[in-house]
């Protein structure tokens, strides 16, 4: 059955220029990692892909290993996306994790960069995705050889712009280094991890980014959930802690340090009438050098909740100082 899609998806959500590219991403981004094709089937993965184009979120964010076993997240959102406008999407793919036996099957060498996006497009069932990334940085492979090999894949047409994820700030300007010395196809977009537990690009990695007119878009804006109400009374029985996470992980992450903070900045958006989810991807989104929030959501009322983030987006010089206090020693 074809669906029919809303005429006013562009009236509410912003749109952010990437960097100095002719990219624009809106400000919040769907992602799927761990969800769609993990522990979130397919129709579930069509309900909150289809509700979030609606809302006015086109960029939808995978990468090769995302999903159980390994490649079906792409397998599932390609199913989603032969039924949504390709030319108004936003996809993105990235390689760098392990995927298959062997010395050719992770890390950033043109070899697998190269085979990896082949495998990725047919499991999508796509021509070419938008956004191709290097999932992380590689100590082995020189980085010439990883950049060369995105400069081959935009020229190629198997992606229109090149990203890399999780590089230090260092890495990132050796990259811009070696892409200027090459004429190479630039970096338009860098993924790193930051939230509000997590601000480590504030200093390292944003003034590179910012100098360099590279966009940036930020992976785990609610820390995979800690930063909701979602833990506040234990971890419940459908949640991604559950069902994904062994029990280390669960400790390391759901521990009483880090639900004490929680608990403050969740009394903290509430005085600003906000959820805690909605406060801290305003919070992200208060910097114009961040270009999106990727989310992540497991149900559509998640993703409501997330986009009414961008109705409040500015803090008092007084909410800003309180949350330093709160987050700067994490």
């Amino acid at each position: 059955m074809h669906h029919t899609f809303s005429e006013k998806r562009y009236e509410s959500m912003q749109y952010r220029r990437c960097g100095r590219s002719g990219l624009l991403l809106p400000a919040i981004s769907l992602g799927a990692w761990e969800t769609f094709g993990g522990y979130r089937g397919e129709e579930v993965a069509r309900e909150c892909l289809f509700r979030a184009f609606d809302l006015g979120i086109t960029h939808f964010d995978l990468a090769n290993n995302y999903g159980r076993p390994p490649g079906n997240a792409e397998v599932v959102c390609g199913k989603v996306f032969k039924e949504m406008p390709r030319d108004e999407l936003i996809v993105s793919t990235k390689a760098g994790y392990r995927m298959w036996p062997g010395p050719y099957g992770e890390w950033g060498s043109k070899k697998y960069l190269v085979a990896s996006l082949d495998q990725s497009l047919k499991r999508m069932g796509l021509d070419y995705v938008d956004i191709f990334y290097s999932h992380r940085p590689d100590p082995n492979t020189p980085f010439e050889e990883t950049l060369g090999a995105l400069d081959l894949i935009v020229r190629q047409g198997k992606a229109l712009y090149a990203g890399v994820s999780s590089y230090r700030g260092t890495q990132f300007l050796e990259s811009v280094r070696l892409i200027e010395k090459h004429d190479w196809a630039p970096i338009t977009i860098h993924q790193p991890s930051y939230n509000l537990l997590n601000r480590w690009i504030e200093s390292d990695l944003l003034p590179h980014t910012d100098t360099h007119g590279c966009g940036v878009i930020a992976f785990c804006p609610l820390a995979q959930g800690l930063l909701t109400s979602k833990y506040l009374n234990g971890i419940p029985d459908d949640s991604r802690a559950a069902l994904w996470w062994d029990e280390r992980g669960r400790e390391n992450r759901v521990n009483e340090k880090t639900l004490h903070k929680v608990r403050a900045l969740t009394a903290l958006a509430h005085e600003r009438g906000q959820s805690l989810a909605q406060m801290a991807l305003a919070w992200i989104l208060r910097d114009p050098r961040v270009t999106s929030a990727l989310i992540g959501a497991s149900k559509v009322s998640q993703i409501e909740e997330n986009v009414q983030a961008l109705n409040h987006l500015k803090f008092s010089p007084e909410e800003l100082k309180k949350i330093d206090e709160l987050t700067r020693e994490a």
